[in-house]
């Protein structure tokens, strides 16, 4: 989390495309999805994500292949409310040093902070800020982008606070209500299970996602308070954070350079040059990014092809020009690749007002 706003966008492309985030969600969700009869595996093969991959600490997702699993879990479960139960379900431990530093934070207040500041490192979709308001000590969770499906949207805005009052009873006290707690999105039929899960007044179709803490619980001392264990977990956080940082920045200056440059693609060896660096070492940071020169290459031109589809003015040929492919055969063969149709469908979905669907890089 981060508390301070997210970057914008840079023109030409879009950093869904590139893998950064921890994968705690999708890790979570797959056994609530069990739960329900539903064996999430094949969908998570669907996004490039085997069993091995999804054990390893030093797997990133990105929003696409996150926003993606989201969905189908939604459909297969059936349970339009499915983020509470995956927010309900965790523990601090999921959070990694992040879980820890907050157990042995001073107050309950600075393991929030703490966890607004590290946000990037806990797998967070959704971009928190937390600060004292009129109303009490305020929690928010905006929406990474404001154009995602609503049901995906939905889902990251339940699972966010669902997850921060299950983590809050586990670490500070079984008790703990929120004062309130404010959602963007419409009331649904049944708020049983919201009130059941905060037992507090819960608001729908409000401006923002908030959730209000009580006063007198956010300056609680936290149980497992430690100072000296807390200020050595956030140095390594710091140290971690600055490393995510330098991984992002590679990446979206590689995607920039790439979509700047269609339909003529970069070669690697330029990207290297351009970037002051030897073919090996940018090869090994692009590694230890958990992806490849090509990786990029294709998710960038997915995300042109996505943006021209729906243009009726384009021919095939054109597209397949436009986002750098030999000829429309190539363009065939990727978008059968991302997403199982053959380009004319796809296009046909979208004039049909049904939208392309999420990546699954």
């Amino acid at each position: 989390m981060s508390d301070s706003p997210a970057p914008a966008q840079s023109p030409g492309t879009s950093r869904s495309t590139s893998a950064t985030i921890p994968p705690n969600i999708l890790r979570c969700l797959t056994p609530v999805a069990d739960g329900y009869g539903v064996d999430l595996r094949p969908e998570l093969r669907r996004v490039g994500l085997d069993g091995t991959m999804m054990r390893s600490a030093a797997l990133r997702v990105s929003y696409r292949q996150g926003s993606a699993v989201i969905r189908r879990a939604l459909e297969l479960t059936g349970d339009a409310h499915l983020g509470l139960r995956v927010g309900a379900a965790q523990h601090l431990t999921s959070w990694g040093l992040l879980g820890f530093a907050q157990m042995a934070a001073e107050t309950l207040r600075e393991a929030i902070e703490t966890g607004v500041r590290f946000q990037n490192l806990s797998g967070a979709m959704v971009v928190w800020s937390a600060g004292q308001e009129e109303a009490g000590y305020v929690l928010r969770a905006a929406l990474p982008d404001p154009a995602l499906d609503p049901a995906v949207a939905i889902f990251l805005a339940e699972e966010a606070f669902a997850s921060v009052v299950a983590l809050t009873r586990l670490s500070s006290g079984e008790e703990f209500a929120p004062q309130s707690v404010e959602f963007a999105f419409p009331a649904p039929r049944d708020s049983g299970p919201f009130t059941e899960l905060f037992r507090c007044p819960v608001r729908f179709d409000a401006v923002g996602n908030r959730l209000v803490f009580p006063t007198a619980w956010a300056g609680r001392p936290m149980p497992g308070r430690d100072q000296v264990a807390y200020a050595a977990v956030v140095e390594l956080l710091g140290e971690q954070a600055a490393s995510r940082r330098d991984q992002q920045d590679l990446l979206e200056v590689l995607e920039i350079s790439i979509a700047q440059s269609l339909p003529d693609v970069p070669s690697f060896v330029e990207q290297a040059r351009r970037h002051a660096s030897s073919e090996r070492t940018l090869r090994r940071r692009l590694a230890e990014c958990g992806t490849t020169y090509e990786a990029v290459v294709d998710g960038v031109r997915r995300e042109r092809v996505e943006q021209l589809l729906p243009r009726p003015g384009l021919t095939l040929r054109d597209i397949a020009r436009q986002a750098g492919f030999s000829d429309v055969r190539a363009l065939r063969r990727a978008v059968h690749r991302w997403h199982g149709v053959p380009p004319a469908r796809l296009r046909g979905e979208t004039a049909n007002g049904k939208g392309v669907p999420v990546s699954t890089m």
